[in-house]
């Protein structure tokens, strides 16, 4: 009979973490067939079954979670030995990496490039989405090491404060010559779900303004695009809007709000791949 060798425990723990065979087929860079046959595999050397269908999906049985249970921290642990013994530098794998807009144009092209020179075999995976969709994604495992802003506060994660930027309003020229642009003109901003709104809201009550109308979009880069036409104000990231400040393109119109907007990384409370850990205490090493 066959013996289970290690990437038959790698394709459980992951198919456990995923939740289906497709899943855990990308994540391994094979196919779904391949993933079926090393299951069947593993059942037959053990005479049990381990997972059982549900729905769409798949779910452990007693038996396989107890052997998850088990074998979860072993065979971290036979990863983590051997990444550490070769400095990590042997690193291989596909590393799923999320970030909010703002975080994606502030922190991480600086990360990116340091991992991709210490870590040649390690692959990223980025993706850029709103902050609330950025914590489902990495709370679900379908994202390794996500950049936020914050503050976070899950029990499921685990967080590193890698710094803050300031917040500025700011309208076109021709806007702030209007005088009350906040009367005249609509206030624009990210959803109510993103940080920035809440600062926008509690800078507006602090100046004692009362917008004609809020309008928001999802997109920050979008955000500053309608502000340069003259649409009307918003509070944006300093960084993304500095040349713009610089040039004279876009003009300060109310005074900076105190609060400014927090950077977190963030990953699984549970999270015990090395490779991953390794790149959360380097992102917790980043200062914007």
């Amino acid at each position: 009979m066959k013996r289970l060798a290690l990437y038959h425990l790698e394709t459980l723990l992951w198919i456990a973490r995923l939740g289906t065979f497709r899943a855990a087929a990308e994540r391994l860079n094979t196919t779904q067939p391949a993933i079926s046959a090393r299951v069947r595999e593993m059942e037959d050397q053990l005479g049990v079954a381990l997972f059982r269908k549900e729905g769409r999906g798949v779910v452990l049985t007693a038996k396989g979670r107890e052997l998850v249970r088990d074998c979860e921290p072993l065979f971290a642990g036979f990863e983590r030995a051997l990444l550490k013994a070769s400095d990590f530098a042997g690193a291989t794998g596909v590393v799923r990496l999320g970030a909010g807009e703002i975080a994606a144009a502030t922190c991480l092209p600086g990360f990116v490039n340091a991992v991709e020179q210490d870590l040649p075999g390690v692959a990223l995976e980025i993706e850029v989405d709103l902050t609330a969709r950025m914590l489902q994604q990495v709370q679900a495992g379908r994202s390794d090491l996500v950049f936020l802003a914050g503050p976070v506060a899950s029990p499921g994660l685990v967080t590193a404060a890698i710094g803050a930027v300031g917040l500025v309003w700011v309208a076109s020229p021709a806007t702030a010559a209007k005088g009350g642009f906040a009367h005249a003109l609509p206030v624009w901003s990210l959803p109510p779900n993103s940080p920035i709104h809440g600062v926008m809201r509690e800078s507006l009550s602090a100046n004692g303004v009362s917008p004609r109308g809020i309008a928001t979009c999802n997109n920050v880069r979008l955000l500053v695009e309608i502000v340069l036409g003259g649409e009307g104000a918003a509070v944006l990231p300093e960084p993304m809007v500095r040349a713009d400040l610089a040039s004279g393109a876009l003009v300060e119109v109310l005074p900076r709000p105190e609060r400014g907007l927090r950077f977190e990384a963030a990953i699984r409370a549970r999270e015990e791949d090395p490779l991953i850990l390794e790149l959360f205490r380097r992102a917790g090493g980043l200062r914007i």
